[in-house]
């Protein structure tokens, strides 16, 4: 039998490498968090792990673990069918499930005893949720940050995409938090993750970049929808970063904006219902007549009056508590447009 254990900062740093990364726990936390490029094979599905712990909690451990063992030894057969017969004898499996105990244990098993050179995660999950956590502490101070702030619409966002295919290193936390940043942030067609599969993605993110390069990112509050930046990052990008600011004019941040919100001009109500939040900030007065130009159809006057009366002002607030400690950088841009992009990419890239 050839089943051995591994540590998550093994099966992580370069010592291990494997075929297949196998998640046996149940859809449900499987879809909170799991290791990069894991496939989720669950010897429980969420029904059967809540029959279980019942089972556990108002009967006897005796009794669960006998209702168990009957579940997991079917599904473990399903498992080899549906996934493991067309493997050839050099396929080399890492097996996890919450704490490395019996779920993944009894797959593991069954691998090995097949002759596959298996490794289990010794901690299970619970232990690279512990190396993520510490390593997003450590990983951070690591790197040259360039943040890149600016006024709603000025094309942030298009810039860093423009950096990355360029050829430089970007960390995108509106795309891995899948949220635009602000009350109209939320995208119509991605939730939001949970927080522990955020802060995976970062970690992800940081682990394949060059400590020797610069990377860019956009500077951010301390909060992206519902989600929080980790302390380590956020204090590194409002105090140990180096600054660019981003400038557009009003007309091109109005255009950019059409397109890039154009999924609300299909829906008015919609945006309707996220204007709502801004009541306490804006008055009653204010979120109707916005409404009444988003139902109107009115899109650049609504635009234009966002701008200038709330998105505007809130980021000229912000400024005044920043605590950069050098100057930024002004990128001009004259439009969001492709080349204009390109061509501030190449600039910025040059010049780090």
């Amino acid at each position: 039998m050839s089943l051995t254990t591994t540590t998550a900062a093994d099966a992580f740093g370069g010592q291990d490498t494997y075929d297949a990364v196998i998640d046996v726990r149940s859809p449900a936390e499987f879809a909170e968090d799991h290791l990069p490029g894991a496939v989720n094979w669950p010897v429980l599905d969420d029904a059967e792990r809540a029959e279980v712990g019942t089972l556990y909690t108002q009967v006897s451990t005796f009794e669960a673990r006998k209702r168990g063992a009957a579940i997991v030894s079917r599904n473990i057969a399903r498992l080899i069918d549906e996934h493991v017969a067309d493997q050839p004898r050099e396929w080399r499996p890492l097996v996890y499930c919450w704490r490395g105990g019996q779920r993944s244990g009894s797959f593991a098993i069954v691998l090995a005893q097949i002759g596959f050179r298996t490794r289990q995660l010794q901690g299970g999950y619970k232990a690279f949720r512990s190396l993520v956590r510490e390593e997003l502490e450590a990983l951070v101070p690591r790197f040259q940050w360039r943040v890149l702030g600016g006024r709603t619409g000025s094309g942030k966002t298009r810039l860093l995409q423009a950096l990355a295919a360029e050829g430089a290193q970007v960390l995108d936390l509106e795309g891995l938090a899948a949220h635009r940043g602000s009350v109209l942030g939320d995208l119509p067609d991605r939730p939001q993750p949970g927080q522990k599969r955020f802060e995976t993605l970062v970690w992800q993110a940081l682990h394949g970049f060059d400590p020797s390069r610069p990377v860019f990112v956009e500077r951010e509050s301390r909060r992206i929808g519902k989600l929080q930046l980790p302390d380590a990052l956020h204090e590194s990008l409002r105090n140990g970063a180096r600054p660019l600011v981003v400038e557009m004019g009003l007309e091109a941040r109005i255009r950019l904006l059409s397109e890039d919100y154009a999924f609300f001009m299909r829906d008015a109500e919609v945006l309707c219902d996220r204007l709502q939040a801004l009541t306490e900030l804006r008055g009653k007065a204010g979120v109707a007549r916005w409404q009444g130009l988003a139902r109107a159809g009115e899109w650049p006057t609504l635009l234009t009056e966002l701008m200038q009366q709330h998105y505007d002002p809130l980021y000229d607030h912000a400024l005044k508590f920043a605590h950069d400690e050098q100057a930024p950088e002004v990128v001009q841009l004259q439009d969001g447009d492709p080349a204009t992009l390109a061509g501030a990419a190449r600039k910025l890239i040059g010049a780090a």
